[in-house]
Formats: structure tokens, C-alpha cells, sequence
């Protein structure tokens, strides 16, 4: 069985909003000798976290020579920055861990995550009493796979209203929230693919975020493929979409995350 590895010794940050969920974890799928580490964030619309997006692909990564491990993160009812929260302390938990790169992929609300993860990073505390809390949070590469990028316009309206709850109109937290309007020449690297024919998330998230990235000069690769539904996973039936883990899996050993 896959190891299983606490966030927190202790109580996360915002355990009070979600006090029936399990404590946020890590399972563990490494590569002995890889040099970079893969966070996996399944979709669920904030309300779960889909299976099929989870082992499946941490299991892909690790067949590339490319350490994974998929984060339980908490999903509604919960603090709006709970899952932000949990998935920086993976980035700077395996940061502390010793890998070389570490970067974050994740599947439509766990691909907002992602790309949350990404543009909204804290620095290290060197100070802190925390070994982990000295490392920054920011991913080497980050993964939005049909991800649910903005909160505004184009939005899936579930995890919106999912992760903000009673706030899900508030301007400053839509926009906080809206990874498209966060990007800067700092924002790191991404592999981005979505489906066209996407009924739930559209499209358009995948295009924002990429035409925010080239306004900034942060370097990208985008894959629009033409057929496949929301929530495809490694998309096994679909002979053309599911060349994005092949892909995503060539860009990442490239980055320096193989053996």
C-alpha cells in the first residue's frame, strides 16, 4: 500500500470549518532517484475528490521516472483558503523533502487549485520554527488538466459556489480566485490541456490562462484537442486526447523531473 504522509504533525490551519473530514495528506507513489515530484490534485467540483483522477495518474508520472503524490485536500464545507493551504504545504513539504523540482497538477476544480497554487504562492519563512514553513510554496512547473481557471466569466459555477459559499459573488474573492487575472513573469511554467467539445468547464479557462501567461513571457504548452467529454481522466478511450500524459510526461522530464 502507497504510503500515506500528514500534512501537518498537527491540526491544519481552518480544521474548525471542516471538523468531519480527515486531516489533509499525501499518498506517496516515489521514484527512488528522481529528481522531481509531481503534487496530484483529482477534480470534484470543491465537493470530492474523483478517484479516477488520482492514482491512475499518479501511477502515469511514475512510469515516466517522475515521483508523485496525490493530495486529499479538504473540499466543502470548509474555509475558502483550506485547500489553497494544503496544497502549498505539499509543494513545501516535498521541497523539504529534497527534490529538486517540485510542481502541481490537477484536474478541473483540483486544476483550479492548481493553477491557484501557482499564481497565489507564498515565500519561505526562514525564521520559522517550521523546517517546512521555510520553503517557498512556489511550484516549478505547474499542470491544469481542464481546469476551472477563473471565476468569472466561462466559470463552472458548482466549484465557485463550492469553494466561496455565501461570498460566491464577491468581486475581490471571484477575482482573487481567477487564476488568469493573477499571472505574473514569476508565475511558473505550465503544461495545459483541455478538450473543445468540454460541456461542463469550458474551453475558454485554458485559453485565458494561456493568453495570460504569453502576456507575461512565462513559457507554456497548450493542447486543445478536439473530442472528449469533461472529466476524462487519462482519457483512455479517446485515441487523440489521450496523448496529453504522454505529452505532459515528455514536457515534465524536460523540466529536469525524470531520473
Amino acid at each position: 500500500m502507497a504510503e500515506k504522509i500528514m500534512l501537518w504533525e498537527k491540526e491544519a490551519p481552518y480544521s474548525e470549518y471542516s471538523k468531519d473530514q480527515p486531516q489533509p495528506s499525501l499518498e506517496a507513489f516515489p521514484v527512488p532517484g528522481s529528481r522531481g515530484a509531481m503534487v496530484v490534485c483529482p477534480g470534484g467540483g470543491y465537493t470530492h475528490k474523483a478517484a479516477h483522477e488520482g492514482v491512475p495518474i499518479a501511477r502515469l508520472l511514475q512510469g515516466a521516472g517522475i515521483s508523485a503524490y496525490v493530495l486529499d485536500y479538504r473540499v466543502s464545507p470548509c474555509h475558502r483558503e483550506a485547500p489553497l493551504s494544503d496544497a502549498r504545504r505539499a509543494i513545501r513539504l516535498l521541497k523539504q523533502r529534497g527534490y529538486e523540482k517540485v510542481g502541481i497538477l490537477g484536474f478541473s476544480a483540483g486544476g483550479h487549485l492548481c493553477c491557484s497554487a501557482a499564481t497565489l504562492y507564498e515565500p519561505g519563512n526562514p525564521e520559522s520554527a517550521d523546517p517546512v514553513e521555510r520553503f517557498s510554496s512556489r511550484p516549478d512547473v505547474f499542470c491544469p488538466c481542464y481546469a476551472v481557471v477563473t471565476f468569472g466569466k466561462y466559470t463552472h459555477m458548482g466549484s465557485r459556489e463550492s469553494l466561496l459559499g455565501e461570498e460566491k459573488d464577491n468581486e475581490a474573492l471571484v477575482r482573487r480566485f481567477s487564476a488568469e487575472l493573477n499571472v505574473t513573469r514569476d508565475t511558473p511554467p505550465a503544461f495545459i490541456w483541455h478538450t473543445a467539445q468540454d460541456g461542463l468547464v469550458p474551453a475558454q479557462n485554458s485559453l485565458q490562462l494561456a493568453m495570460a501567461l504569453r502576456d507575461n513571457d512565462v513559457m507554456f504548452e497548450l493542447h486543445v484537442y478536439p473530442l472528449g467529454h469533461h472529466g476524462i481522466g487519462l482519457g483512455s478511450e479517446n485515441q487523440v486526447a489521450s496523448q496529453w500524459g504522454g505529452e505532459m510526461c515528455r514536457f515534465l522530464v524536460g523540466m529536469g523531473f525524470g531520473v
